[in-house]
């Protein structure tokens, strides 16, 4: 996806100029309010994910329920991975949540095909919606030309974040190369120190790791070529170099030990970051966000740094191309009953992504896809790491979607799981290739 926009323009006024410090916090405990689904004869629903982005999702609702009494949405909120799988489920079923909460890329192709999803062009087209967004952002909710999916979370580019004391300790700096990645390895080793932090349990944290490689040896025409199902594209040189390099750092003692078992829902895997015991992590805002929320100190004292994966020599990628989600989306059930869907347009034209609710995605680490955000950066409690996250996923070349949301669903399971078993050195490169390929029916 190319990421080039034009200039931005100052549609965010004093709800979010005036921001300045605080990170609202959220909990993951289950649902807020018993929610309905759009097969129900009663008011619009939405599932949210759960975790410190939540409150802000919540909030937006609150407001909304506040102001229409007949049209008042009931939430609930779900894991990242019980999420993915509950919602497969209700959309198969015809009893998905008015609003569907999803990635965009080949789940949403899959939607579309299915009939499972509203077409929202005029919806998109309205200027009230189309001149919120960034247009590099709200084009990922498109399929064949028509929009399907709007925006409703911050972009999400995945970086390396560090820990500044412990590169102190050791004297030496972020890697810009795989070569100094890999250098760094045995001098943190040999001070005690995980090199890097992953959570291996919940799977999904490993795709940046191959996303990245892949880009950065072969450029982005290796993943477009699997997307569009081209025979054995799994077996481009570039993915298995690429599957090589993460079982040389897994062997080398890259990864904390016990990764596999490491929980990211509860926050475990980041927490190794901040209290000194991994020195870095390869991850998405939430990274930013869950330390800000359980260690403020650590980010106002200036200690957590963040840099771009570093090049790999000779490969042929853009430095500047980026992994991970260009933002989540609100879709619409064609399940819905017709007075649910005019509530969720309703809600997407007057409240999505408004100054408040932008706001209050900034106020927990969440930089929104909206158009002149750059001075409610500036007014911010962290303008420096706020801008590098605007700036890194509005100039990229290239934008790439998760791995597991940039595939159909089968495909997309079927990676997690071989993904996981090259991190645990089950399989071979080679295997992984052959695995995959077999998933390809395009």
């Amino acid at each position: 996806m190319k990421t080039a926009v034009g200039s931005p323009r100052p549609l965010l006024a004093i709800g979010l100029a005036v921001l300045t410090v605080g990170v609202a916090a959220c909990g993951t405990s289950g649902p807020r309010q018993a929610g309905s689904t759009s097969a129900d004869a009663g008011g619009p629903s939405a599932w949210i994910i759960s975790g410190v982005t939540a409150k802000a999702f919540q909030n937006s609702f609150d407001s909304w329920n506040a102001a229409h009494e007949g049209q008042k949405f009931a939430i609930q909120e779900f894991a990242n991975d019980p999420y993915k799988q509950k919602i497969r489920t209700a959309v198969g079923a015809k009893q998905a949540p008015t609003l569907i909460y999803g990635w965009g890329g080949g789940v949403l192709k899959s939607y579309v095909a299915a009939g499972a999803v509203e077409d929202l062009s005029d919806l998109a087209a309205d200027p009230a919606v189309k001149d919120r967004f960034l247009p590099s952002i709200a084009a990922v909710g498109k399929v064949d030309g028509k929009t399907y999916a709007v925006p409703n979370n911050g972009v999400k580019p995945v970086v390396v974040y560090y820990n500044k004391d412990l590169f102190a300790k050791i004297g030496a700096q972020p890697p810009k190369t795989w070569n100094e990645l890999m250098a760094l390895v045995p001098k943190f080793t040999g001070a005690g120190i995980a090199p890097f932090t992953v959570s291996g349990q919940a799977k999904w944290p490993l795709l940046p790791w191959l996303a990245y490689l892949i880009d950065r040896i072969g450029g982005p025409r290796v993943m477009d070529d699997i997307t569009a199902g081209k025979p054995n594209a799994w077996s481009d040189p570039a993915v298995t170099e690429a599957n090589k390099k993460i079982q040389e750092l897994v062997k080398a003692g890259g990864f904390v030990k016990g990764f596999s078992s490491i929980s990211t829902d509860s926050g475990a895997d980041v927490a190794l970051l901040y209290t000194g015991k991994a020195a870095m992590t390869l991850g998405l805002p939430a990274t930013y966000q869950t330390i800000k929320t359980a260690n403020p100190q650590f980010v106002k004292d200036g200690k957590l740094g963040y840099v771009p994966f570093p090049v790999v020599e000779g490969g042929k990628g853009d430095p500047a191309n980026v992994v991970g989600n260009p933002t989540n989306f609100w879709s619409i059930s064609a399940a819905a009953t017709p007075e649910q869907k005019q509530a969720a347009r309703e809600y997407v034209k007057s409240d999505l992504l408004n100054e408040k609710y932008a706001a209050d995605l900034l106020a927990v680490g969440n930089v929104p896809p909206v158009e002149g955000a750059e001075d409610a950066i500036a007014a911010s409690d962290d303008p420096a790491y706020y801008s590098m996250i605007y700036e890194t996923a509005k100039k990229a070349p290239n934008f790439q979607l998760s791995l597991d949301q940039a595939l159909a669903p089968e495909a997309g399971d079927k990676l997690l799981t071989t993904l996981q078993q090259v991190f645990l050195e089950e399989i071979t490169p080679e295997q992984f290739a052959t695995t995959m390929n077999a998933t390809i029916t395009g």
